[in-house]
C-alpha cells in the first residue's frame, strides 16, 4: 500500500509560503514609513511640554504672569521631573511673586500636559528663573557701556 503525498499547508493568503519556523505577521525592524528623528526623545518631549505650558499660561490670563516667558523646559528621560525656566521683564525683583504664582498654577499646568501630551507619565514641574538669559543681558549691558568699545566705534566711523 502506497501512501499518498500530503499536500502542503496553506497560509491565510492561500499560498504554500515557506515560513522556516518564523512566526508570520509584523516584521521586527522599523517600517519603511516610520519617522527617524534628528534629535533625542527628551528634547522633543521638552519642547512639546514647553509649548503646552506657554499656551496654558496664556489661557490662565493672570496679570502677575503677564510678562513672563517660558524659555525652556528640561524633562528627564523617565518624565518624572520637569524643570521650567522662565524670564520676565520684572527681573530678579519679581521672582518671588512669579514663583509663588507659578507654584499656585502648577497642578493646572500638569493637568494640561497630561491632557495634551499623550504619555504614560506627567512630569512634576519645578520653576526657576533662566539665569542664562539674565547673564547674557548683563554681558550685553557691560559691552554697551564699555568706554573703550564706544571710543573704537566712533573712531571707525570717521
Amino acid at each position: 500500500m502506497s501512501q499518498a503525498a500530503k499536500p502542503p499547508s496553506l497560509d491565510r493568503k492561500g499560498s504554500a509560503g515557506n515560513t522556516m519556523g518564523r512566526p508570520q505577521g509584523r516584521s521586527r525592524g522599523r517600517s519603511s514609513n516610520s519617522r527617524k528623528h534628528s534629535y533625542p526623545r527628551e528634547a522633543r518631549i521638552s519642547e512639546t511640554v514647553r509649548e503646552v505650558v506657554a499656551e496654558e499660561l496664556v489661557r490662565i490670563d493672570d496679570d502677575r504672569l503677564a510678562f513672563v516667558t517660558i524659555t525652556a523646559i528640561d524633562v528627564d528621560a523617565e518624565m518624572n521631573r520637569g524643570m521650567v525656566y522662565y524670564d520676565s521683564l520684572q527681573g530678579p525683583e519679581g521672582d518671588a511673586q512669579i514663583l509663588a504664582t507659578l507654584g499656585h498654577y502648577r497642578k493646572q499646568l500638569q493637568s494640561a500636559i497630561a491632557t495634551q501630551v499623550h504619555a504614560r507619565r506627567t512630569p512634576i514641574l519645578e520653576f526657576r528663573p533662566d539665569e542664562a538669559i539674565r547673564a547674557a543681558a548683563r554681558i550685553d549691558e557691560v559691552l554697551r557701556n564699555d568706554p573703550m568699545r564706544t571710543r573704537n566705534l566712533s573712531d571707525d566711523t570717521e
